[in-house]
Parts: C-alpha cells; structure tokens; sequence
C-alpha cells in the first residue's frame, strides 16, 4: 500500500522542495558561535564507542586479559566496540553537515569497564559507571584528545555538550547482609539515619531534625556508622574511585536497590549502582568542583544530566547556579544545562515539577517523544495538541519551554521506528519510513531543540531498547545488529553508514538549515489549529518573535489523502511553500486551505515582505 508515494524516491522529493542539505550550508563563524541563545541549537547525540573508531590502539583500554578484563568485544552488543573521540573528530564534516550545531556526547569518564553478576557481565561502554571523574576513560582516548575534539568544534561555530552523572558511581560497595545479588530497599522509617540497626537500636544523633534539616552541622556523626546495610568494598577497589573523597562509604546511602517508588528513587542504588548521598555538603561541594573544572579547562558549552530526579532537589539548587556562573566567568554566557527526568507515559508535570522545585533550567522533554511516539503509531493526535498549552506548567512558562531538549529517539528507549513497528506489527517498510520521516519533520519544526540520536539518520531501528538501540556507525561485528533491515537503503551495519546521500540525511539537513533561517522555528510562539484524538490533521502557527509573521505547520498522522482548512490570522494572505505544497493565497482572511499527502507535511511561510 502506499507503495509509489512512500518510496525512498518520495523522500527525495520532498527534500528536493526544502534548502539545499546542511553540507552546504554556511556555517556560524567561530567567533559567534557562544552568543546563540540554547533555543537556536540543533543537536546531535551520540555514544562515542559506538560511533566511529579512530584509533584501535585504544580499543581495550591499555587492559590486558579476556574481555572481562578489558570490556573489549566487539562481537558483543554489550561490550567495548572500539569508538572513540578521535573517531567522533574526525566525522565532524558529517555530524555538521547533518545540520547539527551542538554535539552531545555520552559520559566520557573513566569507567569501571566490567561488572555484573557472573555470567551476565556486560562493559561500561555507555559511561555510565564511572570511577574516575577528573579524566577521560582510555577506551576513548585522553584528556588531550578530548580538549582536540571541543576545540575542533569550535572552530566550526558548534557547541559541545557533556553528559555528566552525579547520582551514583561505579558498582565498588557491596552490603555484608547480602553477599551476592540484590539488596532490597531499606527504608527510612525501618533504618532511621539517627540511630543504628533500626528504631529501637542505639542513639547515633536523637537530636537529628530529619527533611527539615537536610544538612545538619553533625552531619559526620548522623551517617557514620548509621548505614541500612553494612557496607563492604572489596581491597582491590577501595582507591579507584578518583577524587579520593569518593571512596568513602559515608558519603552513600547505602539502602540497598531502589524499587523506583517513594523514597527509593532518591536513596536507593540504580540498579546497584552506588547511590550517592547527594544531600551531603561535602558532596555538593565535591561535584561543584568535578563539573567546573571541567568547565574551566575544556570550555564545554552545556550538560545533559542523567538520572537528575534521582537526585535531591536541593541539590540542583546549589549545582546550577554554580554551573552557570562558572560558565560566566569562562566566557560562555548561554551554557545549555537539561536534566533527564525519564517519564513512562506522558507526564509534562513531573517534568515541569524538576524546573520549579530543583531549579533546573531545563529537562528533555519526555512529553514531547511520548505524544510523538504516539501520533506516529496511529493512537491519534490528542497528546500532541494538549502538549503547548502544558508549557505553562514550566518555570518561565512557553518562552523557557523553548530551550528544552526535544527528542523522538534515544539510548534508552530506543528509536521511533521500533517504537511505531512495536505497535504496528504488520507495517510495511515503506510505511514506516514514511511516518520515520514525519515524525523528524516534527522534531525539527516544533517547539524546543530537536535532539537527533546517531544513526536514525542513516535508517537505524533497532528491535527495542537499552542495548537494541545501540548500533554501530562503523563496520559492525554484533550478529544481531547486521541482519536488521536499515531504513531508506540496502545497507547493513556490517558497512560503514556515513552516507551523506541517505534520503533521511538529506531531508533533516534541509529541515535543519530552513530551522535555521527561519525564527518562528527557533523562537516563535505556538498556536495549535488542529488536532484530534485520532490521526489526521495536525496543525500549528509559529510567529517571528520579531515581525509577527505567521509560520503554518501541517502534518498528516494518517494514510489517506487530507485536503482541509486551517485557520490562520486574518492579516496572513501570502504564502510560500518552504515545504511541501502551499497555496499561494489564503481562501479568504483567516482560513488557509491545505491538501497533504498521507503521512506527509506541508510548512507554509509568509510570502515576500
């Protein structure tokens, strides 16, 4: 069905109708790249040891031994594949010409590179269980090398974003009660922090005054030896976490594994990673000094937080104003700082909530790929339109809103592909890269600064998340990952997959640049003019924040032909067709009359001035 209209040809096409790809596009000069506000960014994300391999000296980590040793297989999806930051420098031309102006690059840090229970090891290739926070981990290279990577990039006018952790670190301490396995959660009521063993055990501080005083003087004397479970760390590993400070069984929790519920979520270990006791001052202090130094030396220009409402929210009071100020004083005024607050439905109050109650400048927006997601798996447009007017619920409102990371795919719940095949099993892959491409045209087009995730650009889908949604950009060696179909192409990740003549590349590195050249897509306010709990018709204005002029944005979410007015301000007569078909003129004040496509998008501009 569909067969003709849906081909990688059609793609063609319509990307024919929009600027000529971001590879031709002038790029911002150097020395003005600091001044574009974060609402101006168009991302790339990408883990670095799946991406390119540029040095393969550096591929087990100066380590010697059997993959559990080094965390080196490359056959394994999850192990160390050999990517690195010199191999990340080195497609810059391609990340760039993709139309991406800032890249988000997962944890660099050093990494315990192996753990799990035996017999279900995998490797810290992703960077998340980190030992070492002041240095790059020898999988990816070297301090230097990072510094050659940021300086590359900005020199090309980009901005590089840092994925930094603060909740936990590594798997190091184990719990003598339970020598192997997982530990339950021990809760506050059961192993209160003033007194050992439990309510009726000894005195450790009586006096303690609980959330109410979050941070008392004698704090030392409240959590030490006052711990839910004894802590035990193996001799071996009792120095490896660097700053020093770190490997100090009093600044952790020490409950045991968060059942993600109530208080868990805070105080429990992630997945028996070590849960840091980010309300104490030392702790504050210790990871204020970390992320700076970061700062100061490499110039980064942004964070993306993981886990961050895993964290205190007091925490992130006293974190971001020093974040910011310490980019102030290196000359970085606009430092992009989001947290992840993962949701599992469409939820923009929990997310708002992190943007009020922690003071973070800004979230990904789990809102926005939840109601995505759903248009494109045919559930229906309704989360879609309600999304805008939930913006108030943020701090600052819709023109704070502008600066949150917007997403369809990541490296968690995978890419949108797999979702919209999950839940529409006999979808054929003509349709599929159909509403691939639509949902991209969202991305790039609404509210907010579109994040692409590596990879969904050359065709990627993945079979689900986690692990399934973490291809190879370089030749492949992981079975799994080559017999899946790619998207738009005959290719497989057993090759190489740079290929800047993709149809879904070329699309989204027009769709980047038009964003680029046109402030109602960076800047402008949102007015939705349909949208239904079924597919259909979506519909939204944009606004030049400086003239007014209106910017019509239409997708169809469904596969029949829609021709269907749209309300528009009376004053907008003239249009031009930035994307797809536009009608010169309006119907009569106030109404435009569209005629889309199945599963295609229109985006009308105002004609001359």
């Amino acid at each position: 069905m569909l067969r003709l209209l849906l081909s990688a040809a059609a793609v063609l096409a319509v990307s024919a109708s929009l600027a000529a790809p971001g590879a031709a596009q002038p790029v911002p000069a150097a020395t003005d790249f600091r001044a574009r506000p974060a609402r101006d960014e168009v991302i790339y994300f990408v883990l670095p040891d799946r991406f390119e391999n540029g040095d393969k000296t550096n591929d087990r980590g100066g380590l010697k031994g059997s993959r559990l040793q080094t965390g080196f297989d490359p056959a394994n999806k999850g192990f160390y594949h050999g990517g690195d930051l010199k191999g990340l420098a080195a497609r810059l031309d391609y990340i760039q010409g993709l139309g991406a102006t800032a890249l988000w690059v997962g944890p660099i840090f050093r990494n315990k590179p192996v753990q799990g229970p035996p017999g279900q090891e995998s490797a810290g290739y992703h960077g998340y269980w980190i030992t070492d926070f002041t240095q790059v981990d020898p999988h990816f290279g070297t301090n230097a090398e990072f510094r050659s990577l940021v300086d590359a990039a900005h020199a090309r006018g980009m901005k590089v974003y840092m994925d930094i952790v603060v909740n936990h670190t590594a798997d190091v301490i184990h719990y003598a009660e339970v020598p192997s396995g997982s530990a339950p959660y021990r809760g506050r009521a059961d192993f209160p922090f003033s007194r050992k063993g439990g309510p009726t055990g000894p005195a450790i501080n009586p006096g303690f005054g609980g959330d109410a005083d979050p941070a008392p003087a004698n704090w030392d004397k409240l959590r030490d030896p006052s711990f839910a479970y004894t802590p035990v760390v193996d001799p071996a590993e009792a120095k490896v976490k660097v700053p020093a400070w770190l490997n100090d069984p009093k600044f952790y929790h020490n409950r045991g594994d968060s059942n993600w519920q109530g208080e868990s979520a805070q105080y429990g270990d992630f997945s028996g990673l070590d849960d840091l006791a980010t309300e104490d001052p030392r702790v504050v202090a210790g990871f204020i000094d970390i992320f700076g130094k970061w700062i100061d030396d490499f110039g980064v220009d942004g964070f993306r937080i993981d886990t961050a409402k895993h964290v205190n929210p007091e925490f992130w009071r006293a974190f971001v104003p020093a974040m910011l100020k310490r980019a102030a004083d290196r000359g970085i005024p606009n430092f992009h700082i989001f947290g992840e607050v993962a949701t599992s439905g469409y939820d923009p109050a929990l997310l708002a909530g992190w943007t009020r109650n922690a003071g973070l400048p800004a979230v990904l927006d789990f809102g926005f790929q939840h109601a995505v997601a759903a248009a494109l798996a045919g559930q229906g447009n309704g989360e879609l339109a309600r999304l805008f007017d939930d913006d108030v619920l943020y701090a600052g409102g819709p023109d704070a809103v502008l600066q949150l990371p917007t997403f369809v795919s990541n490296h968690d719940a995978g890419r949108l592909p797999m979702m919209i095949r999950q839940a529409m099993p006999k979808i054929d892959t003509a349709e599929l890269l159909a509403r691939q491409r639509l949902g991209h045209a969202m991305l790039l087009t609404l509210r907010g600064v579109p994040v692409i995730y590596y990879g969904d650009e050359q065709g990627m889908i993945g079979g689900g998340g986690d692990q399934l949604s973490r291809q190879d950009m370089f030749p492949s060696q992981v079975a799994l990952y080559n017999a899946e179909p790619l998207l738009g192409t005959a290719a497989t990740t057993a090759a190489s997959n740079f290929d800047p003549a993709h149809p879904l590349y070329r699309e989204w590195a027009a769709l980047a640049a038009l964003r680029r050249g046109t402030p109602a897509l960076t800047a402008g306010r949102t007015v939705v003019r349909a949208g239904t709990d079924k597919p259909g018709l979506f519909a939204v204005s944009r606004f030049d924040p400086q003239t007014g002029r209106e910017v019509v944005l239409a997708f169809n979410t469904s596969t029949q032909p829609i021709t269907a007015a749209v309300q528009v301000e009376v004053a907008s007569r003239s249009f031009v067709s930035l994307a797809g078909a536009c009608p010169a003129e309006a119907a009569a004040p106030g109404t435009l009359t569209l005629t889309l496509p199945p599963l295609g998008y229109a985006i009308c501009g105002p004609r001359g001035e």
